[in-house]
C-alpha cells in the first residue's frame, strides 16, 4: 500500500483482513500519512525516490512474509478483496492473480485514464498473448518470485513491465473482478485526476514497451 493517502487511512486500515501485515510507504507525502498509518498499526517505509515504482519496490523489500499483495491506500478499492486473489496464489492455482477494475458508478474512471489503460492493454494481449485485461491495480504473488522478475522501472511503467515480465515467463495468471469505489474525499490520483496526469503515466507505459 502506498501513500499520500492519509484522508483515507483512517478508514481503510481497520478493515484489512488479519490474514496481512500491513506496509504502508510513504513516497514523499504531504500529509499524516505516515502518523497515521503507524498509529493504526501499519509498519511505515519511507522511500525518498518519487514514483510509483519506487514505492512499490520498496514496500516489497520491507515485506517479510512469503507471499505479498499491493493495492493503493486511496480508498478505491475493498481490501476484503485480496483474499481471494491470495487463495489463487497459495493454493497453487495461479502464480500471479491480479484484480480487473469495475466502477460502481458513472465518474470513478476518468475517460481519458479508461482509454489510456484499454490502449496499453490491448498492446500487450495482442502482442504478448498477455491473460489480463487491466493493468493489476490490485495483486498478489510470490515476494521472491517476483524479486527474481527484475522489474526495473520506478515510476508509473512499474505494473507494464511487470504484466509483461510475468507473461514472457510464463506466469499462470488469474484475474478477478473488483469493485471501483470513489477516492476517498481528500485524495487525488497522480494518474486519473487530470488529463496531463494520465498523458505522463501513457508516456512512461510505453518508454517500459518500446
Amino acid at each position: 500500500m502506498r501513500g499520500p493517502a492519509g484522508p483515507a487511512l483512517e478508514a481503510l486500515l481497520p478493515r484489512i483482513p488479519s490474514e496481512f501485515a500491513v506496509i504502508v510507504v510513504d513516497n514523499g507525502s504531504r500529509d499524516a500519512t505516515a502518523e497515521i498509518a503507524a498509529r493504526l498499526g501499519a509498519t511505515v517505509v519511507h522511500e525518498s525516490v518519487p514514483g510509483y515504482g519506487a514505492a512499490v519496490h520498496a514496500g516489497l523489500l520491507a515485506a517479510t512474509h512469503d507471499y505479498v499483495a499491493f493495492m493503493d491506500g486511496d480508498g478505491s478499492f475493498d481490501p476484503d478483496e485480496l483474499l481471494v486473489l491470495l487463495d489463487d496464489v497459495t493454493s497453487g492455482r495461479a502464480d500471479v492473480a491480479v484484480g480487473r477494475r469495475r466502477p460502481v458508478t458513472r465518474g470513478v474512471w476518468p475517460w481519458h485514464a479508461r482509454l489510456g489503460n484499454a490502449l496499453i492493454v490491448a498492446w500487450l494481449r495482442r502482442r504478448i498473448a498477455m491473460a489480463a485485461h487491466d493493468i493489476a491495480p490490485m495483486r498478489v504473488a510470490r515476494r521472491q518470485a517476483l524479486l527474481d522478475l527484475g522489474v526495473e522501472d520506478r515510476r508509473f511503467g512499474y505494473p507494464v513491465e511487470l504484466l509483461q515480465k510475468l507473461t514472457i515467463a510464463g506466469w499462470r495468471v488469474s484475474e478477478h473482478d473488483v469493485a471501483y469505489h470513489p477516492r476517498a474525499e481528500g485524495t487525488r490520483s497522480k494518474v486519473s485526476g487530470s488529463v496531463k496526469g494520465t498523458l505522463r503515466t501513457a508516456r512512461d507505459f510505453w518508454k517500459v514497451l518500446s
